[in-house]
């Protein structure tokens, strides 16, 4: 199946991403898992700009509709026992609608439930993140990477995390 990532965008919008060149920073990190996945606690995040109803407000899609080059960089904290009905998604750049109706699509807190359950994982941290995951154009990640991004790192930390699950939207 062929993803289309401007299937949501104005035509104009989508014709200037899908021509711009745009080159990665840096390579991906990658550190090597020091136990069994049976004796590690998860964490959970996600770039699908999911965000607690009623408890944070969503990202700012307003203005991302004003400046289509700019992205909400802030991160929302989801407390991983929250039912479906709890979350909300804000997101100009995915059809929501799926995650609406299950949000394991994009943040699978039943599934790594059910892992614990059966013994192949340790554990699951009580709190989940969500970024929004288009960054503007061309992406502007110094927010993450100076603020945002460390501030979730050290709550993992806190909640002795050993590694982390990323779900890209």
């Amino acid at each position: 199946m062929t993803v289309d990532s401007f299937k949501f965008l104005p035509r104009l919008i989508a014709s200037f991403y899908q021509t711009t060149d745009i080159q990665p920073m840096a390579p991906i990190p990658w550190t090597p898992l020091a136990r069994p996945l049976s004796e590690c606690k998860f964490g959970l995040v996600t770039s699908a700009g999911l965000y607690h109803k009623g408890t944070e407000p969503p990202f700012d899609l307003l203005r991302e509709q004003s400046e289509p080059t700019w992205g909400d960089p802030s991160y929302r904290t989801l407390p991983t026992h929250l039912r479906q009905e709890e979350i909300g998604v804000s997101h100009l750049h995915v059809n929501t609608s799926d995650i609406e109706a299950d949000v394991n699509i994009v943040l699978p807190i039943h599934r790594f439930l059910e892992l614990i359950e059966i013994g192949r994982i340790g554990g699951l941290a009580q709190h989940a993140y969500s970024f929004m995951g288009y960054q503007g154009f061309p992406p502007d990640t110094r927010a993450w990477q100076s603020a945002y991004g460390p501030q979730v790192a050290e709550k993992l930390k806190a909640e002795a995390v050993d590694c982390v699950f990323l779900t890209p939207s």
